[in-house]
């Protein structure tokens, strides 16, 4: 199983950096948020591609990511990461294509 991550490729750069990856979403952090907003499939990325980042001319990035050994919950039919992302458990990067 894989999930899902929408990112800005500034943050992913950042995170690479760093060893962990803590933005939630556009505009909010980890600490601020509580968790780390990801998707289950293309169709809820593009959702929230659609409802939150489609304004948006910075480039975006698919972070795919091994929840083992996350705390991934699923509420509202979403997966949410609780704690900091490593950027070990992401096994692929691709560009964002609506």
């Amino acid at each position: 199983m894989t999930i899902h991550h929408l990112a800005l490729r500034t943050d992913w750069e950042a995170a690479q950096h760093a060893g962990e990856y803590r933005i939630s979403t556009l505009g909010r952090t980890l600490d601020e948020e509580g968790f780390i907003h990801c998707s289950a499939d293309h169709t809820q990325l593009r959702a929230v591609h659609n409802a939150f980042y489609a304004h948006l001319t910075e480039p975006l990035l698919v972070l795919d990511i091994d929840p083992t050994h996350l705390d991934i919950r699923i509420e509202n039919g979403y997966p949410h990461l609780y704690g900091p992302l490593p950027t070990s458990a992401v096994t692929a990067v691709h560009p964002y294509t609506p």
